[in-house]
Parts: structure tokens; C-alpha cells; sequence
């Protein structure tokens, strides 16, 4: 899984920094975290194609967060995109979309599935989950958290000192099944060890409010806004943003493992005493850059 800052401004670009997305990577999903304007031309900086992008989720309308969209979804259309793209937002996100098609011409039309979404659990596979729960904001918004199902792997030793081969049995027991193998009866207990999943939170545009602690508890990232450092958080209160050290308040009491702040205020030309202001709270946080990659 690599998780790549695509975009770490707020409103405003600055020459740094492009307004807000992040980019999951997880096997073969790409899930993009909002589309800030100038997203596209981020990922060409990364190397990485827009065809890897499969599920888009928008954490609310604000325009800093989804002006990159029609660019986007252009250059998908020209990039002979042959998936389904998946766009999860909130109420009036179908609508939103419909009027982006009407506004602009598209010479290829990608396949879009548009979900508008409550909060709770809202997609869920094999391998992850996602859920959303609604932060505030002024307008509808949503956090997002990408859980990671908890897996087997299988134990070496154990299966070379019982015989078995590789092949379907192994794949069963690494599914938690038992198999019988000359006779015998193999539990994967027997033969595997359980890995935790990973659990990547992200709170976007908000001030501090209970969902932010239910979003963030036991995270092993959060990521997290921090548009001023503390001497402004009456500045944030008035604009529904947090500051650096609330950020750091949430990781602390959710028993975060690591803090990533991001969406910053154009304010800003030097983040250290953003990151400094978060550390006195939280040791391990990390004011994120354009282009910063993390790997789990």
C-alpha cells in the first residue's frame, strides 16, 4: 500500500503546493481523495498514469477540492480508460457531476458509477472496506477511513516439516480453511499466522467534532487537516478548519500511530512551525509536502 500527497494546500496553490488529493495505492486500486485543480498534472510528476486511478471519493464540494475533476476525467476519456470509474460523494454529488458534463464538452465519455453515500461502511471487498462519517464543515462533509481486512500468511517452516505443496491446499489454508493432507487433518493454525490489517483515516475540511475521534481511533495513518497553527484557531473556528494541534489532540487520544498534517493555508511559506506546533501534542506527526510518499 503507498499512500502519495498529491496536493497539501488549502484554497489557495501556492508555488509549493497544489490544492488538496491524495492517492491510495492498494494492488490494483487507485483511490483518489478529492481532485484539487492541477491534479492531473501531479500525477504526471509522480509517474503515475490516470488509468491507475479507479475509485474517486470526494469529501465535499468546496472547489479546491473537485475543480480538477473535468481535467481529469478528460484525460481519462483520452487515455483509453477501460474501467468503470467509481465517484462516491455526498448528497447532490450525481447532480454536481451531471452539471460538469453540461458545462463542458467531453469528447470521449469514460463509464462512470456515481454513488452518493451515507455515512457508515459504503464499499467492501476481500481484501478492504470503506466507510465515511460526516464531519463539519458548513456544507455536507465527509471523512473517510480505507480499512484493510486482517489476512494469513503462510507459515514456511510448518508446511515444508508437514509436506504439503504448493497449490490449492495452500491457498485454502491461507483462506482459513482446514484441508485434509495424507489422512490427516491441518488447521490453518496449524500452518499460517494472522497479519493485522492497516487502517488509513483522512479527515478533511472540519473543525474538531466527536467524528473526528470515531474516524481516527487506532489508526495506523491519519491524515489530517491543519490549515493554521494554534495562534490562529479562532481564524479556524470562524472558517470551520482546525489547526495543527487539534489535529494532533485527535491522533493523541485515538491512539493514532502516525500523524500526516496537510491542507495548509497559502499563509505559509515555511510549514516547520506547523509540524513544531503538532509535536508538542503528538511526537509523531508529519506535516506532508507535495509529492511525499508513505508506504505500509
Amino acid at each position: 500500500m503507498e499512500i502519495i500527497f498529491l496536493g497539501t494546500s488549502s484554497m489557495v496553490p501556492t508555488k509549493e503546493r497544489n490544492q488538496s488529493a491524495v492517492l491510495i495505492s492498494y494492488k490494483i486500486h487507485g483511490i483518489l481523495i478529492d481532485c484539487g485543480e492541477g491534479t492531473q498534472r501531479q500525477l504526471k510528476l509522480a509517474g503515475i498514469p490516470v488509468t491507475k486511478i479507479t475509485k474517486i471519493l470526494i469529501t465535499h464540494w468546496h472547489g479546491d477540492h473537485t475543480f480538477g475533476l473535468p481535467g481529469l476525467i478528460s484525460t481519462m476519456g483520452a487515455s483509453n480508460y477501460n474501467k468503470t470509474l467509481e465517484i462516491y460523494g455526498p448528497k447532490g454529488t450525481k447532480k454536481k457531476i451531471e452539471n460538469m458534463f453540461n458545462a463542458f464538452v467531453f469528447d470521449r465519455r469514460i463509464e462512470l458509477k456515481i454513488i452518493e453515500i451515507e455515512q457508515g461502511k459504503f464499499f467492501e471487498n476481500d481484501e478492504f472496506c470503506l466507510e465515511a462519517l460526516p464531519l463539519n464543515h458548513g456544507i455536507e462533509t465527509f471523512g473517510y477511513n480505507l480499512i484493510e481486512k486482517d489476512r494469513r500468511k503462510i507459515d514456511v517452516k510448518a508446511v515444508k516439516k508437514l509436506g504439503i505443496p504448493e497449490g490449492p491446499l495452500l491457498g485454502k489454508l491461507q483462506d482459513g480453511k482446514a484441508i485434509r493432507f495424507k489422512d490427516k487433518k491441518i488447521a490453518p493454525e496449524e500452518t499460517t499466522y494472522a497479519i493485522k490489517g492497516k487502517k488509513i483515516s483522512i479527515i478533511s475540511d472540519t473543525s474538531p467534532c466527536n467524528n473526528c475521534y470515531k474516524l481516527a481511533e487506532n489508526a495506523d495513518i491519519l491524515i489530517c487537516e491543519s490549515t493554521y497553527e494554534s495562534t490562529l484557531e479562532e481564524k479556524g473556528e470562524a472558517y470551520s478548519h482546525m489547526t495543527a494541534k487539534q489535529a494532533a489532540e485527535i491522533a493523541n487520544k485515538a491512539n493514532v500511530k502516525r500523524l500526516i498534517l496537510t491542507h495548509f493555508s497559502a499563509r505559509y511559506n515555511d510549514i516547520k512551525h506547523v509540524e513544531d506546533d503538532a509535536k508538542q501534542i503528538f511526537n509523531d506527526s508529519v506535516a506532508a509536502w507535495d509529492l511525499m510518499k508513505i508506504n505500509l
